[in-house]
């Protein structure tokens, strides 16, 4: 009983890092109706870049990831506008932005390689790891601070998508596209702030894995960037609540059945996702402007 006490903790933290990738990577992927394959290497740069601040600036490890934050946004802004969006704007097809953000990924992936090489770093986490009893459960005090964190960032997403009109602008968008085009929503300052919330998203999600796992690679990112498209499409496409959702879901069940596969606990999110697209392919949340 105590080992699956266990675990549940575990897929709580699991589900924290997820909520904060999926749901930026859904609400791109439903404003913009493309898939971006660089979100992985947007989560490393902002571990990279958080770790520069940190350790080689020595700055507060909050202030750094604070400009880390922004920094990522505003790269993703950037490549949005100058790379993707020319494309997108002669109407190119899903599969060739998702080719094109394939390539956004591998130069972003080998600039972090040529500037930082491939040795594992790790964030100077000044918490302390001795054990956290909450109820049934046990967390270190950097686990906690990543639930806390997630927490507190899928309510503020959720006053921006329920309280501010840009933030639902952004839901009529991601819900029917088409419909929101002839309501008069400008599609241009909602796909940057987007891009925006999604660098931001990344980054809080990356440095969340960082510090989770311990240590880092240029790979860490690309790695974990599969497992949020499970989560992504687990709880429908631009569906941000659903993403949520699907979040806890994949990260109990992932932790839970590392009990009985270790070795195999990812896949098992795959084999999730497989059965509820066999038994409802529109996700966990129906997005009634989608097929």
């Amino acid at each position: 009983m105590n080992l699956v006490l266990e675990a549940v903790g575990f897929g709580i933290v699991t589900a924290a890092i997820l909520a904060l990738g999926a749901v930026g990577l859904t609400l791109q992927f439903g404003v913009t109706n493309y898939a971006n394959f660089a979100f992985g290497d947007y989560m490393t740069l902002g571990i990279y870049l958080v770790w520069v601040l940190s350790v080689g600036l020595h700055l507060p490890l909050w202030l750094a990831v604070v400009i880390g934050v922004l920094a990522v946004a505003a790269i993703a802004v950037l490549i949005s506008e100058f790379v993707l969006w020319p494309f997108a704007r002669r109407g190119s097809t899903p599969l060739i932005m998702l080719i094109i953000t394939f390539g956004v990924a591998l130069i972003v992936n080998n600039s972090i390689l040529a500037i930082w090489g491939a040795d594992s770093q790790s964030l100077p986490l000044n918490a302390t790891n001795g054990a956290i009893h909450l109820g049934p459960f046990i967390f270190t005090s950097a686990q906690l601070l990543i639930v806390v964190l997630s927490v507190a960032v899928m309510f503020a997403v959720h006053l921006v998508l329920t309280r501010t009109r840009l933030g639902k602008a952004m839901r009529a968008v991601a819900d029917n596209s088409d419909l929101a085009r002839v309501t008069g929503i400008p599609p241009s300052p909602i796909t940057r702030f987007t891009w925006g919330l999604t660098g931001a998203l990344a980054t809080l999600s990356g440095v969340a894995l960082a510090a989770s796992t311990g240590s880092f690679t240029p790979s860490l990112g690309e790695g974990f960037l599969f497992v949020l498209f499970a989560v992504v499409i687990l709880g429908g496409v631009g569906k941000p609540y659903g993403a949520m959702l699907a979040a806890v879901i994949v990260g109990l069940v992932t932790e839970v059945s590392a009990l009985v596969v270790p070795q195999y606990k990812l896949d098992v999110a795959f084999v999730v996702l497989i059965l509820v697209l066999l038994l409802r392919p529109e996700g966990l949340i129906r997005s009634p402007g989608r097929a």
